[in-house]
């Protein structure tokens, strides 16, 4: 015992120091930080509330595929905060090839926040704005309109290899004019 006092007294005498080098956070249990790039796919549900014509609600569901990236900012403890930007199309399509709804572009700008729940995994809480281009046909003409909204989500994170990572999320947009989507995404992605 009074060997390991005399090394521990005589590593702080040399500049070392013990206590701090027991508190350092290992990055496994340290919230995401820095810039990252993703791709995802997504279930796609999407619902319009045409009561107002009679026609009740409307859904179809699709693919959902795109790109995002953000960056996380740290605060040195188990919880980051970040910014979002994405950009996404889809397949859905209701109607036949001359009278159909079908979804276009989706772009989305928010924030979020993550929580670290060790092992190189941590979940979030996502909002901001969502703005989607939907365009149609009637049989005699084609019109195009875009739609302004909010989205919040929920996701979980895990690390691959590196700084490569997968996980899900579950994402609802509420457009104006009654529209509102339903997402489950599988995103995979790498930090820089």
């Amino acid at each position: 015992m009074k060997k390991i006092i005399i090394l521990a007294a005589g590593l702080s005498a040399a500049g070392f120091s013990v206590p701090a080098m027991a508190q350092t956070a290992t990055p496994i249990d340290a919230a995401p930080v820095g810039a990252r790039v993703e791709a995802l796919i997504a279930f796609d549900h999407v619902r319009v509330d045409a009561s107002d014509i009679g026609a009740g609600h409307i859904t179809d569901n699709g693919l959902g595929y795109g790109l995002g990236g953000g960056f996380d900012f740290g605060n040195g403890g188990g919880m980051s905060f970040g910014v979002d930007v994405e950009g996404t199309k889809s397949t859905q399509k209701l109607g036949s090839s001359d009278v159909y709804i079908k979804a276009g572009r989706d772009l989305y700008a928010g924030g979020r926040v993550s929580f670290a729940i060790g092992g190189g995994s941590n979940v979030y809480l996502k909002a901001g704005y969502t703005n989607a281009r939907f365009k149609g046909n009637d049989g005699f003409e084609s019109v195009s309109d875009t739609f302004n909204g909010v989205r919040v989500g929920v996701g979980a994170q895990a690390s691959l290899r590196g700084k490569a990572y997968a996980g899900l999320e579950y994402r609802y947009s509420n457009y104006e004019a009654g529209l509102e989507r339903h997402q489950a995404a599988l995103v995979v992605g790498t930090r820089f």
